[in-house]
């Protein structure tokens, strides 16, 4: 699929702010509200735009500690990479899980209430679970959040 300027404009947008209706949206970009939806209904059936998500404010729910934890198995042959996925992805405070390239194996970003919190779910969750080897971890202190390349 070729991405138009007014696609292009119309992702940025939607990117920004997912609850704007399409009235809203083509007034911004000189659209009138059919076209607009029909844009973005092509956008969905091309699988560019994959879904809507409700993003929550994890301090204000009271989970005011974010450390991404970079974790190495420590063998591979023992534990499947789809066990520990699984695995991991049951802690209901693993908010991501990464497969990645390089020193460590996975990515997990990690929200809790506090330090000791997060301790508690790393030592009786994260460390207790087969496979894991090295961890190393690294405290969140502030974010940018970037829409993206488009």
């Amino acid at each position: 699929m070729t991405l138009d300027d007014l696609d292009l404009a119309i992702l940025r947008a939607l990117s920004a702010n997912a609850d704007q209706s399409t009235t809203q949206l083509g007034q911004k970009l000189g659209l009138s509200q059919p076209a607009t939806w029909r844009r973005i209904r092509r956008l969905e059936e091309a699988g560019v735009i994959a879904g809507r998500r409700l993003v929550l404010d994890a301090e204000k729910l009271g989970f005011g500690v974010t450390v991404f934890l970079g974790v190495k198995l420590a063998t591979k042959g023992r534990v499947s990479l789809e066990d520990f996925e699984r695995a991991v992805g049951a802690i209901p405070e693993v908010q991501t899980v990464d497969h990645v390239l390089g020193l460590y194996d996975y990515r997990l970003r990690v929200v809790a209430r506090d330090l000791a919190d997060f301790e508690r779910v790393l030592r009786r969750r994260i460390m207790t679970m087969p496979g894991v080897g090295n961890v190393e971890a690294n405290v969140l202190l502030s974010e940018e959040r970037r829409p993206g390349p488009i």
